[in-house]
C-alpha cells in the first residue's frame, strides 16, 4: 500500500488554565488509497486529528506528511489537495443546491463561469444531486444535506477526503446511500472516514485504526479484527431471573426478550454454569471484544455510543 499519508509521533495537548488534557498521544499511522476508517467512542480523539489533517488545528508536537508534502510547511499546497466534511457541516439555507456548490466553485479559484459550471454539474451528478439542484437547501432531509456536503468537499477534485462523523442523526437508509456514496468514489482518492458507528467502518473500509483516550491501540483490516473474536461470541438463552447475573459478569452485546425466556448476544472468553452456542461474530461483537481485553474498558462505558447508533 502506498503510504499517502504518514503521521508521526503525533501529540496535541490542551491547556485551560492550570488543566491540561491529552487529546492526542503519540498517534503514528500510514494510510494509503482508498477508504481507511478511524473508529473510537466519542471523545476519543478523531475529531481533533481530523482537524489537525484538514490543517484547522495545530498539534503540539509530532510531524505529518500529506503526498510527500510537509503538512506544517505547505499548509496551503496541502489545502488545494483535500476536501473536508466535518462533523457539524452549515449550509446557506436560502440558497438552491446548485447556487451553493457555484459559492463554493468561486471560494476554490474557479473564476470562469463555464468552467465552474462544469465543475458544478460533474460534482452534482457524482453526487446524486442532480435532480435536487434547482431546490433550496432548507427543504433537504438530513441526509440530502450531508449529500451536499459531500458535493462541497469534492469541489475541484481533491485528493484527500476527510470526512468526520458523516452519518450521525441519519436514518438507516440514509446511512447506507451515504456509506455507498463513499464507497463508490474511494477509488479514485483517499479518504479517511472518521466515526464511532461500527457498522459504518465493517462495510466500507479496507483498513482501519482503533483510537482510545487519544492511542492508536489497533491499525489493520476489518477481517483480523473479526477473526479475534472468533470463538468468543455466544447466543445464550436463560431465565429471566438470571438476567441480573448475566450483565455482571459477560458484556451483552444484544438481548431479544421472550414469554418464557431472553436470548442473549455475548462477547466472553468462555461461558460457565449456562447453555451457549458459539456464533460467528460480527463487527460490533469484535469492536466490543478487543477494546475489553486491549484497553480493559466494559461495554456500559459505551452506552451513548449504542444509543447514539440506535437512534
Amino acid at each position: 500500500m502506498d503510504n499517502y499519508i504518514d503521521i508521526q509521533n503525533l501529540y496535541k495537548l490542551y491547556s485551560r488554565g492550570r488543566s491540561k488534557f491529552t487529546a492526542l498521544d503519540d498517534v503514528n499511522l500510514k494510510i494509503g488509497t482508498g477508504m481507511f476508517g478511524l473508529l473510537g467512542p466519542n471523545g476519543a480523539g478523531k475529531t481533533t486529528m481530523m482537524k489537525i489533517l484538514a490543517t484547522l488545528l495545530k498539534p503540539t508536537s509530532g510531524k505529518v506528511s500529506i503526498y510527500g508534502y510537509d503538512l506544517f510547511k505547505k499548509r496551503k499546497k496541502i489545502r488545494r489537495l483535500l476536501g473536508y466534511l466535518p462533523q457539524e457541516f452549515g449550509v446557506y439555507p436560502q440558497l438552491y443546491a446548485q447556487e451553493f456548490l457555484d459559492y463554493i466553485a468561486r471560494l476554490n479559484g474557479l473564476k470562469d463561469r463555464k468552467a465552474r459550471k462544469a465543475e458544478v454539474d460533474r460534482i452534482m451528478s457524482l453526487t446524486n444531486l442532480d435532480d435536487l439542484k434547482n431546490r433550496k437547501v432548507k427543504t433537504f432531509s438530513g441526509g440530502m444535506v450531508r449529500r451536499l456536503g459531500i458535493a462541497q468537499a469534492l469541489v475541484g477534485s481533491p485528493r484527500l477526503l476527510i470526512v468526520d462523523e458523516p452519518t450521525t442523526g441519519l436514518d438507516p437508509e440514509e446511512r447506507i446511500r451515504f456509506r455507498n456514496l463513499l464507497s463508490e468514489i474511494s477509488g479514485q482518492m483517499a479518504i479517511i472516514l472518521s466515526t464511532h458507528i461500527v457498522n459504518d467502518i465493517s462495510s466500507t473500509c479496507n483498513n482501519l485504526a482503533i483510537i482510545h483516550q487519544g492511542k492508536i491501540v489497533y491499525c489493520d483490516t476489518p477481517a483480523k479484527l473479526l477473526n479475534n473474536a472468533r470463538g468468543k461470541t455466544w447466543i445464550l438463552k436463560i431465565a429471566h431471573n438470571e438476567l441480573k447475573h448475566i450483565k455482571e459478569n459477560v458484556s451483552i452485546i444484544s438481548m431479544v426478550m421472550q414469554p418464557e425466556h431472553v436470548e442473549v448476544r455475548v462477547v466472553a472468553e468462555e461461558v460457565n454454569g449456562f447453555s451457549a452456542e458459539k456464533v460467528e461474530p460480527n463487527m460490533e461483537d469484535a469492536y466490543i471484544y478487543f477494546m475489553e481485553i486491549q484497553t480493559g474498558t466494559k461495554l456500559h462505558e459505551y452506552e451513548e455510543l449504542y444509543n447514539t447508533q440506535a437512534n
